[in-house]
């Protein structure tokens, strides 16, 4: 029946969410706790136990609309990495590279389409346990639609393939400086510790999800495309195309090595795609002129997913203005307390789910998260790697399913896919995958790492 229900456009769902989040300025205390900058991570985090009630801050209606522009202005970073990204990818796409690479590898599994999905989960699973790859999917919706119209599979098997298995890639991989990395330093523990264990469930939780992924496909097959969209989609793939497709990858390659080695952020993956985009419109026949043109012609395309990304960043700063969010986390982490070790690890998953709503910032809410439970594990006996894997696959996995997700929503909507739709989908798959965090947990709860 869910698949039936139909909801409005992405932003007005998000608009609806900053009208609660607001709502829930009234109906709270505010709170807050003390925080301090933290010279190891360069982020500020909280100081465990100094939670008190402050003066309530309840956010009007005036103000609540005012957080949509704010919103913008904070996600800034993230928005101009979307519209550099999104331009390239766009200005790849005009110069047919894209399509007859789609159509390339068409013809690679034809009349076995559906094994090319292990194939593209594989990559962008590798990319989300190396950098957190959400928000750059966003703009390669349009040739992973032309890639699945070419296999015969529909739109939610390559949203899930790419964005299903980017997630599942970020909450169990060992080495994610914006999960893994930055939860494992405020617990203390060493940047790979754990990294076996961890090895295990992102091979299971990828072996899993990919059969997920696939049997949905098998099922909901489409009659397959007789060519490729794009101007040039009759034409051969060339040399040239590989060129341009590998000035399209050095940049994400540059900056995978640039977060790992020095911890580089959103700025810098646009500097790159900028100077990218520029370089292959010279190399794809085009000037300057008309490279730097027909990349603004690009970052069009990614406007509304870059307001998107902006009204969902507003519900945050409606929470954040009326000084409620430190209550939330101070209410669903005091039950807590007193519990068998065991008991409270798994209770901690859910309880990162429920936040991860009002933060959908995996590095946001590990900084506001783990300077309260690393300590009160401690008291209750309850092993720091444990209290870190719960996290992840509280925090991870939501990404899933919240419509806080701005990235989720903004390529559900590049790629047709309705959200009711993909929560059909997405939930059974989501269950199963929690089901090997929660086990991995339990593993690290027993060892005592």
């Amino acid at each position: 029946m869910m698949a039936h229900v139909r909801l409005p456009h992405p932003i007005v769902l998000l608009l609806w969410g900053i009208a609660l989040a607001a709502a829930l300025t009234w109906l709270l205390p505010a709170g807050e706790y003390e925080r301090r900058d933290d010279p190891q991570t360069g982020r500020r985090l909280v100081v465990a136990g100094t939670y008190r009630q402050v003066e309530p801050a309840p956010v009007g209606p005036v103000a609540a609309l005012v957080a949509v522009p704010r919103g913008l202005v904070e996600g800034a970073e993230v928005i101009i990495s979307i519209l550099f990204v999104g331009g390239a990818f766009a200005l790849v796409e005009q110069l047919g590279t894209l399509a007859r690479g789609a159509r390339a590898i068409v013809r690679r599994f034809e009349g076995r389409g559906i094994w090319a999905i292990p194939a593209v989960a594989f990559v962008f699973a590798s990319f989300g346990a190396m950098e957190n790859m959400q928000e750059e999917i966003i703009a390669l919706v349009p040739v992973l639609l032309v890639l699945g119209r070419g296999l015969g599979v529909d739109a939610i098997t390559m949203v899930a393939a790419s964005l299903g298995a980017a997630a599942v890639g970020s909450a169990f991989g060992p080495s994610n400086p914006f999960q893994a990395g930055i939860a494992l330093k405020l617990a203390q523990l060493p940047l790979l510790s754990g990294a076996g264990l961890r090895l295990a469930m992102l091979a299971a939780g990828w072996t899993t999800w990919v059969a997920y992924t696939m049997r949905h496909a098998t099922r909901h097959r489409v009659a397959v495309a007789e060519g490729v969209d794009g101007a040039h989609a009759g034409d051969s793939f060339s040399r040239r195309d590989g060129v341009i497709l590998l000035l399209t990858l050095l940049p994400l390659a540059t900056y995978v090595y640039g977060v790992l080695r020095f911890d580089w952020g959103f700025n810098e993956l646009s500097a790159l795609f900028f100077l990218a985009a520029l370089v292959i419109g010279v190399v794809g026949g085009m000037g300057l002129s008309e490279a730097t043109a027909s990349y603004l012609r690009g970052m069009e395309t990614m406007v509304g997913a870059s307001v998107l990304v902006g009204v969902a960043r507003g519900i945050s700063v409606v929470l954040s203005d009326g000084r409620v969010i430190d209550t939330v986390v101070h209410g669903l982490a005091a039950p807590l307390e007193g519990q068998p070790p065991a008991v409270a690890a798994l209770l901690m998953i859910p309880i990162h789910g429920l936040i991860h709503i009002a933060v959908p910032s995996v590095s946001a809410q590990a900084a506001l998260t783990m300077p309260i439970l690393v300590p009160l594990s401690d008291l209750i006996a309850l092993s720091r790697q444990a209290t870190v894997l719960a996290y992840e696959t509280g925090a991870g996995l939501t990404e899933l399913l919240i419509p806080t997700n701005a990235a989720l929503m903004a390529v559900l909507l590049a790629a047709g896919v309705p959200y009711t739709r993909w929560i059909a989908f997405a939930f059974r798959g989501f269950l199963l995958l929690t089901a090997i965090g929660v086990a991995g947990t339990l593993v690290a709860v027993a060892s005592g790492a």
